[in-house]
């Protein structure tokens, strides 16, 4: 599932491959820029923004990328085949001299001034991976809403940029409250803890292959993807249940006895 440290390593990828190169070939396979061609222009650098990545492009152009769900930046040697998936699930291509980028499944895609970038990054909170990472400016945005549940606001991009579902969960249980804690029931010691735990979490799994939390080899989460498991500190099994409005799949998982705070009534029968 791409999160803060997926998308920097997908940066990374595109950066190594793409960056200081003119590009030989441009392909974007949405309607409004079917017709763009970047052929010539040099890619500039590859930068993550939280969860969006920006490929600045010479002449003052930044094609925005989010891989939401799904989606997923692949690059390949200009003779090796391509096999992130079927061809009408291709959404970009770039290629250079010695390398192809092919962007899978990307239901964001837009090129826009460079100058205009804040339109789609602005709203962002504190990116937990960017070099202007805030800790106390996170903390105060995650504060504003006292009521609201930790699960959510932590979801919430505008508060601190780069926490997904998989996150969320293991932060949590790392606190040892559930998400649906109110924000304001977070104890204060944990509440200052929080910021500078997620950094540590996101920035250790940046550059591994298999995201981890627990640093056990074998039993890499402690409670994501784990329901009916036993928990990996005290036994009881671990629960699941949708956290949000319903307008998404969010399952969120965390273990009875460990996490203090409310829970569901009816958790889902998720697996």
């Amino acid at each position: 599932m791409p999160e803060g440290d997926t998308v920097w390593q997908a940066a990374t990828l595109l950066h190594t491959a793409l960056a200081g190169k003119p590009l030989t070939r441009t392909d974007l396979r949405v309607p409004k820029y079917a017709t763009a061609d970047l052929t010539g222009r040099t890619v500039l650098d590859v930068t993550p923004r939280g969860k969006h990545l920006l490929t600045r492009i010479e002449g003052g152009l930044t094609l925005h990328s989010h891989l939401k769900m799904d989606g997923s930046w692949k690059v390949y040697a200009n003779d090796q085949r391509w096999t992130g998936g079927p061809a009408h699930q291709i959404r970009a291509i770039l290629g250079t001299a010695d390398r192809t980028a092919v962007g899978y499944r990307l239901p964001v895609l837009e090129l826009l001034r460079t100058t205009d970038e804040h339109r789609v990054v602005g709203h962002l909170g504190p990116d937990l991976l960017g070099p202007e990472w805030d800790p106390d400016a996170a903390l105060a945005n995650l504060l504003q809403d006292p009521t609201r549940p930790l699960g959510e606001a932590l979801l919430d991009q505008r508060n601190l940029a780069g926490i997904g579902n998989v996150y969320k969960s293991e932060l949590c249980f790392l606190l040892g409250v559930t998400p649906w804690l109110p924000v304001a029931a977070l104890p204060e010691d944990r509440a200052a803890k929080l910021p500078v735990l997620a950094k540590k979490l996101l920035e250790a799994n940046r550059d591994r292959p298999i995201r981890t939390t627990t640093g056990r080899r074998g039993q890499d989460l402690f409670v994501y993807g784990r329901a009916r498991h036993p928990c990996l500190r005290c036994g009881t099994p671990i629960r699941v249940a949708d956290q949000g409005d319903g307008t998404r799949d969010r399952p969120t998982y965390w273990c009875p006895s460990c996490q203090a705070g409310p829970t569901p009534r009816n958790p889902t029968p998720h697996n």
